[in-house]
């Protein structure tokens, strides 16, 4: 193929993509190869693509290419997630804009609209992965909503009901009245927000004095029941067996004691509302008071809250506020800060509230699930989050599993009366016709009389079984699938959903599989702007990853969020990030171009430079797959690119191929060629799983591949150690030539101008090289000049190049002073350091030695720029 001037990835990365799919190279079933398995995090059905998931499925694709590359039989199981409340809302939206409400439909012509919006948007998201590279196997593309995974669901749910572990129940949750739904105590975000802190007159009945009690929430007042103090509280001692009278409501309620009231908080008088907040619920319970609720589910006032019904909750604080003081019940206002749940879909302001719900009993669940991470059976990385992990799994609370919504999997719960247990749980209605038919002695029940439960399962209960209902496992649990598949390799996610939906799988996995349901987690960071904001589209920080891939290639993407997304730490989105990656993409490209160029002669011998060369970057070679492998072990994923990133810019393009480079007009020794190439397709195969694109381009330009020679489906290279001495020696003859260089650049001098090095060395390792590389007329070992010199040393070797005549000789004494200065002010202050008694006592050898050999450099320079000055 023929090479073109400029790269273009425009061009080039729909044209491989489509090569990979047309040869099937992402596909994968079970064979004789060890399985390498991931599943990707199901991204939101109507979702589209943004920077978490940039970084997240870019490091899924790199981890699936190279493991493809080792020869792992590489599945990446891709999917998305039916996200009940996301997509339930913006269908509801799109049906107001034609004036249709949800419940004038029905829940059967809504779920059919519901099923529009996910085949018109659905497979958006999915088709930008594509762009970005992701090599998922995309006939195995899944839907937490299609019928296998929703019977899957439902399998489980009327399973784990008849262990015991699902109940239904009368309790507190958390309402979220934008989306019309309660949520999980994981799905509320607390926000510090300032507001005011209202004193209000309760007045003890038959008197006008009062008791004053401070809420944040004037508006609950019309479900207030009781006022607690604390027994202990002498302030209100006399009030014992009183009545008080709720202001506005003109309500008559005791005052009761429990030691849970802070005396210090307040007035040490609290209102208790137990249909709206948890603590006073609890209270209630313990206290046996009623419950009245005067919330509907828009967060409206409903009957209870007298004139103000129908009123938004926010809109009755300011009014009453203003009545309360009209009616001099209102003592006074402060500002106050407080800590309000919102809810982490909508952001609506959470809404306590009481209501029937489904729950799964998780404190038997939890317990082995938790020991498999901290036995490191499960392995966190980073391991910081194990004890994350343990804090939510050692205080776990039941899983509110049930949902105010229709689109997602409907409970099997059939009702065939109204009483509290008039109801069965089965897979399907005929089957619980049978359970009703048993448990009320009537063999007159139809399916007409069964009432299924309106309410649809929490969108979590279905992804906690992801690893598993993939791959049949819930409906087929000896198939082929799962029985190779399974436990999936490694996890990427982020810690955001550590609860929602790590820990849950893992409980699905082990009462299910009875084995864990996956080796590895890898928690990438949030992705955030140079302020440090996480970027949202709501404050529009968030730059358009397609845009992104437009403007700088997939490749470059790549590179650049993966430079600096170090494992669980937060990524500092910088676009000059994306730059730098399609600067590197355009240095291998003009790299190899220039390999291109070179006339190859076989009867054209390798010199010594070359030699030295080779010998060299073999070792070094094998020393940076090494390390890559230490890094991919231990997902330092951005670690393990570093060093790729030097090997080639550096170590390749800067030292090797400068060092074997023919001279102008002159021709290349084949074998120098051919091993120059064998480099370049080794570099190929570590660079493809970071950037697939160029690789697979340069690979097929490099020789006429057949579809078996594909680099996506090529070998690494494997290596047992490296020579450090050999590569040791050649370090030191690069610091040689940088020292040289160095002389150029500071006096000005061409680099085509041949120079000359005394030196007190017998000889250089790599003298070829640094003849070569640093342009030199001549290595004096052994040998001091005494003509006036530009000195440097490189460890132990002193090495001096004559000054040029043309040089300001005046000039050159006073930089030297002035260096001989700075180092000896630097030699004190480590000098002071090493004089220290405490800080030799408790510094680290290795921060010792460092001082140390500070401390001898800054000698040895002195030493020999004292020795500059006496021929200046």
């Amino acid at each position: 193929m023929q090479i073109a001037d400029k790269y273009n990835p425009q061009e080039t990365e729909q044209k491989w993509y489509n090569y990979w799919l047309d040869n099937k190279y992402f596909h994968s079933t079970p064979d004789d190869r060890p399985p390498y398995t991931i599943v990707i995090p199901p991204p939101n059905v109507t979702g589209i693509l943004h920077m978490g998931h940039m970084l997240n499925n870019t490091i899924q694709d790199v981890l699936v290419r190279r493991a493809r590359m080792q020869g792992f039989n590489a599945c990446w199981v891709p999917g998305t997630d039916h996200a009940s409340i996301a997509t339930e809302a913006k269908v509801v939206a799109k049906l107001k804009e034609q004036g249709i409400s949800k419940t004038d439909i029905g829940r059967e012509e809504f779920l059919k609209h519901a099923w529009d919006w996910t085949h018109q948007y659905g497979g958006t998201i999915l088709e930008q992965l594509k762009k970005l590279g992701c090599s998922c196997d995309w006939d195995r593309t899944r839907f937490t909503m299609e019928d296998n995974l929703s019977k899957s669901v439902i399998k489980v749910f009327v399973d784990l009901y008849n262990k015991g572990l699902i109940y239904r129940g009368y309790k507190m949750i958390n309402w979220d009245p934008e989306a019309k739904t309660n949520i999980s105590d994981e799905e509320v975000i607390f926000k510090e927000q300032q507001g005011k802190l209202f004193y209000l007159k309760y007045k003890i009945q038959g008197s006008e004095d009062f008791v004053t009690v401070a809420t944040t929430r004037p508006e609950t007042i019309f479900g207030d029941v009781a006022v607690c103090v604390n027994p202990n509280d002498e302030r209100y001692q006399a009030l014992k067996g009183k009545k008080l009278i709720v202001p506005i409501v003109n309500r008559e309620i005791p005052v009761i004691e429990d030691e849970y009231v802070d005396i210090e908080f307040g007035t040490g008088a609290l209102k208790i509302t137990p249909a709206h907040d948890l603590n006073d619920y609890e209270i209630g319970k313990k206290h046996d008071l009623p419950i009245i609720d005067s919330m509907d589910n828009d967060a409206n006032l409903n009957e209870n809250g007298l004139h103000y019904a129908g009123k938004n909750r926010f809109v009755v604080r300011k009014e009453i506020v203003k009545e309360l003081d009209e009616k001099d019940l209102l003592l006074k206002a402060e500002d106050y800060t407080n800590k309000v749940g919102t809810s982490e879909r909508t952001g609506a302001v959470i809404e306590p509230k009481i209501s029937v719900q489904w729950f799964l009993k998780m404190a038997t669940l939890a317990k082995p699930a938790l020991d498999v991470v901290m036995d490191d059976e499960v392995k966190f990385y980073p391991e910081k989050f194990k004890n994350t992990y343990r804090h939510w799994m050692e205080n776990v609370h039941d899983w509110n599993i049930s949902r105010q919504l229709w689109w997602g999997q409907q409970i099997p719960a059939f009702y065939y009366g109204t009483a509290e247990n008039d109801f069965v749980v089965a897979e399907n209605i005929d089957e619980a016709l049978i359970l009703a038919k048993q448990k009320t002695n009537n063999q007159q029940l139809t399916t007409e009389d069964l009432r299924q439960d309106e309410d649809a399962l929490d969108t979590w209960f279905s992804s906690w079984l992801w690893p598993i209902s993939v791959f049949e496992g819930i409906l087929e649990p000896n198939n082929k699938d799962i029985n190779y598949y399974y436990p999936t390799s490694d996890l990427v996610t982020g810690p955001d959903i550590i609860f929602f939906w790590v820990a849950r799988m893992v409980m699905a996995g082990l009462e299910y599989r009875k084995e864990i349901p996956f080796k590895n987690v890898y928690f990438t960071g949030i992705v955030r702007d140079k302020q440090r904001r996480k970027m949202s589209k709501s404050l529009g920080n968030s730059p358009d990853p397609i845009e992104l891939i437009d403007k700088y290639g997939a490749d470059g993407v790549r590179v650049g969020i993966l430079l600096s997304s170090a494992a669980g730490n937060d990524l500092l989105f910088d676009e000059d990030l994306m730059l730098q990656g399609r600067n590197f993409a355009t240095k291998i490209w003009n790299a190899f171009k220039l390999t291109q160029t070179w006339t190859k002669d076989a009867n054209v011998k390798a010199n010594d430079a070359d030699t030295q060369a080779i010998n060299w970057f073999e070792q070094q070679l094998a020393k940076s797959i090494l390390e890559m492998e230490d890094h991919f072990s231990k997902f330092r994923i951005s670690d393990a690119l570093h060093v790729l990133y030097k090997l080639i810019w550096d170590d390749f393009c800067s030292w090797y191929l400068e060092a074997v480079k023919p001279n102008y007009g002159e021709a290349i020794s084949q074998e120098v060629y051919d091993k120059t190439i064998y480099y370049f397709e080794e570099l190929m195969k570590l660079l493809h799983p970071f950037m697939p694109f160029l690789s697979e381009e340069i690979w097929h330009i490099i020789s006429d591949r057949s579809i078996e020679e594909a680099l996506i489906i090529t070998q690494q290279k494997k290596v047992d150690g490296f020579d450090e001495a050999l590569i040791s020696n050649f370090d030191f003859a690069k610091e040689v030539i940088s020292g040289v260089r160095n002389y150029r650049q500071s006096k000005g001098i061409s680099p085509r101008e041949e120079v000359e090095v005394f030196t007190n060395a017998s000889e250089f390792a790599n003298q070829a090289v640094v003849l070569k590389l640093a342009n030199l007329q001549d290595i004096h070992f052994g040998q001091k000049t005494d003509k006036p010199s530009f000195s440097f040393l490189v460890g132990a070797t002193e090495c001096a190049i004559p000054l040029s005549e043309n040089l300001d000789l005046g000039e050159e004494k006073e930089k030297t002073e002035e260096e001989i200065k700075y180092l000896k002010g630097f030699l004190i202050s480590v000098e002071k350091k090493l004089s220290n008694e405490k800080f030799m006592a408790g510094a680290p050898q290795q921060v010792v030695d460092n001082e140390l050999k500070k401390q001898r450099d800054a000698m040895d320079k002195i030493a020999i720029l004292e020795e500059k000055l006496k021929t200046l």
